[in-house]
């Protein structure tokens, strides 16, 4: 007698990013009345909707706080733990800075799923953290429902070379160094839809690290940057545009999007949180004539786990950015999707 596999996805409602609670909800949450003292070298903090808070060491040094976790994307637990950790590390490069510490955070149906799964969880997780270079010091469990993975992650910047998501200019132009279409793939795989070598190309992309953030933060023409994750490319650009003051025009046609995704879009298949997503933010978002707007529908707000870096570029550092997107082999990546414009009665227009 054969005995099936486990597959994780079918003990959590949600899958990576895609378990993120709604943009619109999430600031009813946010919202206090209670009176937070100033710190002055509390240099990032709950006053912007940034990846992770930053606070100022001395010696032009900050230190970069962040934490991310969230329930199985795919069923392998050693994949699993890989793509976790390899997302809860890009708050720090899309940050501009070094990750240089991590523990653990666990949890684990203790009663359903045996300890030796959760082992297997960990060790993807340490063996992404040694490829950033960090060690994964230490953590906390505990016996939870579904099963949780995820990191508390520190790094380091200069401050000079510190990224926000909220510092865009008129003019910038926008890049994103990774395609869309995980939140699609996923729930395709939880449904037993999707096909191997898509499969293979959606692990690929979730488990590699965003430490060309670290480069980029040197760059002083990189206005602001951010990761796309569960909220999908318009929601963290919404709030890049927000931010800053801005609106934003993109060209979807200069989208990339993973190999097969097309596939899977015609079979109407999408991830819950795509229309909690959009239903956050669609009166923000204006369709230009001549967009697909069903694809574009399913694409921009499915939400991303551990997606490419979105970042804003003053028209003098578009080469560089270029060169460095090139030496990086992301050539593909090395054109930009758009441009932040002044402020219009929308947040975003997609042009074709």
């Amino acid at each position: 007698m054969t005995i099936d596999p486990i597959k994780l996805t079918q003990y959590s409602h949600g899958a990576g990013c895609g378990c993120k609670i709604a943009p619109g909800v999430l600031d009813e949450i946010l919202k206090s009345s209670i009176a937070v003292p100033d710190n002055k070298k509390l240099l990032v903090g709950n006053s912007s909707k940034d990846d992770a808070a930053v606070y100022e060491l001395g010696n032009g040094i900050a230190l970069i706080s962040t934490t991310d976790f969230f329930m199985p994307v795919v069923d392998d637990p050693f994949d699993f733990g890989r793509i976790a950790a390899a997302n809860s590390i890009s708050d720090i490069y899309a940050m501009g800075g070094t990750p240089v510490l991590a523990i653990a955070i666990l949890g684990w149906p203790v009663g359903t799923l045996t300890a030796e799964l959760a082992q297997r969880v960990v060790d993807g997780g340490r063996t992404v953290c040694q490829e950033a270079g960090i060690p994964l010091a230490g953590g906390h469990s505990i016996d939870s429902p579904e099963p949780i993975f995820g990191l508390a992650v520190n790094g380091l910047v200069a401050i000079e070379h510190l990224k926000r998501n909220n510092t865009a200019q008129d003019a910038d132009y926008l890049f994103l160094t990774k395609p869309l279409g995980v939140g699609i793939l996923s729930t395709a795989q939880k449904r037993g839809l999707l096909k191997d070598d898509h499969s293979s190309r959606m692990i690929k992309q979730m488990t590699s690290l965003n430490n060309l953030g670290e480069a980029l933060g040197k760059i002083q023409g990189v206005t602001a940057m951010t990761d796309v994750t569960g909220f999908g490319l318009l929601g963290h650009l919404i709030e890049m545009a927000e931010g800053s003051g801005l609106s934003a025009e993109i060209y979807y046609n200069r989208i990339p999007l993973i190999d097969g995704v097309s596939e899977y879009i015609n079979q109407r298949i999408s991830p819950d949180a795509t229309f909690r997503n959009w239903n956050s933010y669609n009166n923000k978002v204006k369709f230009e004539s001549g967009v697909n707007v069903m694809e574009a529908f399913t694409v921009l707000p499915d939400p991303q786990t551990n997606g490419g870096l979105l970042f804003s570029v003053r028209e003098n550092s578009v080469e560089p950015v270029k060169k460095l997107l090139q030496k990086a082999e992301l050539n593909v990546f090395a054109e930009p999707i758009g441009k932040m414009i002044s402020q219009n009665e929308k947040t975003v227009y997609v042009h074709p």
